[in-house]
């Protein structure tokens, strides 16, 4: 069974639909290495979008993991490294 890989398209999905998006923000561009609280999503959405990847992937992030997970990019790394190890 092929591993589904979380891509920053799916990531992005996933912010607007927990918590919408920051006006003048565009989650389109290059935000890998932005913090999540330059982009407007504070640790209630960081939570909600936690959950949704739980239902979508299988993931299981802790309060912890999301509090040290500051940006996209260590995001998708911490979800798509579970993925593989699964």
């Amino acid at each position: 069974m092929a591993t589904r890989e979380l891509t920053i398209a799916d990531l992005t999905r996933l912010l607007r639909s927990a918590a919408g998006e920051e006006e003048g923000v565009d989650l389109d561009g290059d935000i890998l290495d932005t913090d999540f609280a330059t982009l407007g999503y504070d640790s209630l959405a960081l939570l909600e979008t936690a959950s949704r990847l739980g239902v979508e992937y299988g993931v299981t992030l802790t309060d912890d993991d999301m509090e040290a997970i500051t940006t996209p990019r260590a995001l998708l790394d911490r979800v798509n490294s579970t993925l593989t190890r699964s």
